[in-house]
């Protein structure tokens, strides 16, 4: 059986580090169930060569669309085929025992921009990019999707967007993205950071923040982007779309259209740093799950059917039978198979974060 090894990508967070592998076993075995056939099998830790690595089998060799999916990876650094090459003798002579050989592969990533595009901004509360990414492709893998996702521009909604790390991670997918943010702040600070970031690296673009008026009244601003990562690409039409609104996310319906989302992804408040506006007017919750309540109803009419909703929080404000039933009050169907049930890790001392992810079904 062909072996192969996963080298994670370091991570400068010393605690997320610390949880890293876990993650990366539990995302590769998302990864297989969804887009591998299941054929992924034997996933360990390993340490070789003095370096921690993912190791895992598979029924035959990988191919070049399956390499192209594990690219993907929140976490993957490097991937190697592992060859054993039994016993080598050392220039004296004597019998040494070699481990296996690390033979490179090429990983193919759907990267269409510079990664500092994710790392630049520096802010406290911001959710750690690994992280981020982790989090919208075992999404994107439980919706109907799945097999599209290196084929086609998806389209994808943070609907608690906070200054755009979600956004970003889809923009450097390829594909559309739009998110809703109730703090003007934060808003007016992604506004600024993009256009410096899309002006600093030449790239062709259209970007404006307006009013969304209606009936002579202002429901909130919007922030719209147009880009490409050529100029050929955004003369020919192929530009990608970011839409911000600065809103209530309880009126999602009234700025996007029903079962426009292919996948709806957000990080909920963690009822520590900061909480969530679900109440009265300026009343702040400490709890997710009100959020959620109240919030859920928009969420899922925007989304497609054979849609996914991914969403992470803090589990010491909010318990995950709680969150989950939730969830299934909205119509949804929670993904409890064992592959989804390996995210569970520590943020800080006062957080405990972990992963829901559930699908809106076909009538």
């Amino acid at each position: 059986m062909p072996r192969y090894a996963l080298l994670v990508l370091p991570a400068t967070n010393r605690v997320y580090a610390e949880a890293s592998v876990d993650l990366t076993r539990a995302e590769l075995g998302v990864f297989s169930e969804s887009v591998l056939g299941g054929r992924i099998t034997d996933v360990a830790e390993e340490t070789l060569g003095g370096v921690p690595y993912v190791t895992f089998g598979v029924a035959e060799p990988l191919g070049a669309r399956d390499v192209a999916y594990l690219s993907l990876l929140s976490s993957a650094y490097a991937l190697f085929e592992l060859r054993e090459l039994g016993e080598l003798r050392g220039e004296g002579g004597d019998a040494e025992a070699a481990g296996p050989l690390l033979s490179p592969v090429t990983l193919t990533p759907l990267d269409q921009f510079d990664d500092d595009l994710l790392t630049i901004q520096k802010y406290v509360g911001k959710t750690n990019e690994f992280f981020t990414k982790l989090l919208l492709n075992v999404t994107v893998l439980a919706s109907e999707s799945a097999g599209e996702l290196l084929d086609r521009r998806l389209r994808i909604l943070d609907p608690l967007c906070g200054r755009g790390t979600t956004l970003n991670q889809v923009l450097m997918y390829g594909w559309d993205a739009a998110g809703i943010e109730i703090d003007g702040k934060d808003v007016e600070a992604y506004s600024g950071f993009l256009r410096t970031w899309l002006k600093r690296k030449r790239l062709k673009h259209q970007a404006e923040l307006t009013p969304i008026r209606r009936d002579r009244k202002v429901l909130g601003r919007r922030f719209h982007v147009t880009l490409a990562a050529d100029k050929a690409a955004y003369k020919s039409g192929d530009a990608l779309d970011l839409t911000v609104v600065n809103a209530d996310t309880r009126r999602a319906r009234d700025f996007f259209r029903s079962g426009s989302f292919d996948a709806i992804v957000t990080d909920a408040p963690y009822g520590v740093q900061h909480g969530s506006r679900s109440g009265a007017p300026g009343e702040l919750s400490r709890s997710p799950l009100d959020l959620l309540s109240a919030a859920l109803p928009g969420w899922v009419d925007l989304l497609r059917p054979g849609g996914a909703l991914g969403v992470s929080w803090n589990t010491h404000v909010a318990r995950r039978e709680d969150a989950a039933a939730a969830l299934t009050a909205a119509g949804l169907r929670v993904c409890d198979d064992p592959a989804y049930l390996g995210f569970r890790h520590r943020v800080d001392q006062a957080i405990l974060r972990d992963v829901l992810v559930a699908t809106k079904p076909r009538d």
